[in-house]
């Protein structure tokens, strides 16, 4: 298993356990204070001018049968998350979806709209798509949402328990 940091599950800063991590891990990053009825993604980027191809979500996803098992993924809100093949493949489940908001919460300990890879649970694989790799910087959840972080994508190399997939997203239906 990897050290991922602290957990945010059960503790009353998210936001501090978050960064606590982040910098125990060498990952270079800001925070960035923001208006907590503006955290998700569209109403973020809308509101502070940053374009969703730079900002990513971070997505909790469960298997449907057999033991429990939960995966991050973080993918640009340019796209959507592969979960029917690529990610039920990287699981090695049969069955796999987004976890509920309620499963979200009690897993990490962080509310919707601040949701981010970082100080969750030990054990929990983290993959992140292979497009936010190259990418100068990339907006995330903070833990809170009053918070996100802008890191370099290459940062996510420092990150225990991380790892760049291809193919982790495809174009949003419809487009």
């Amino acid at each position: 298993m990897h050290d991922q940091g602290p957990s945010t599950a059960g503790t009353a800063d998210p936001g501090a356990a978050v960064t606590r991590a982040l910098d125990g891990w060498g990952v270079e990053h800001d925070v960035l204070e923001i208006d907590p009825d503006y955290a998700d993604t569209a109403q973020f980027c809308e509101r502070y001018g940053y374009p969703p191809e730079r900002s990513a979500n971070t997505i909790l996803v469960a298997s449907r049968k057999g033991p429990p098992a939960y995966c991050a993924c973080v993918v640009l809100a340019s796209t959507q998350l592969d979960v029917n093949k690529r990610v039920r493949k990287l699981m090695g489940v049969r069955r796999a979806s987004f976890a509920s908001a309620e499963q979200t919460v009690e897993l990490t300990g962080m509310m919707i709209g601040g949701v981010t890879p970082f100080g969750l649970p030990e054990g929990v694989p983290i993959y992140v798509d292979a497009a936010i790799e190259d990418l100068d910087y990339v907006i995330l959840g903070g833990g809170s949402r009053s918070t996100k972080v802008r890191m370099a994508g290459a940062e996510f190399a420092k990150v225990p328990g991380a790892q760049f997939v291809a193919e982790l997203s495809m174009p949003p239906r419809g487009g």
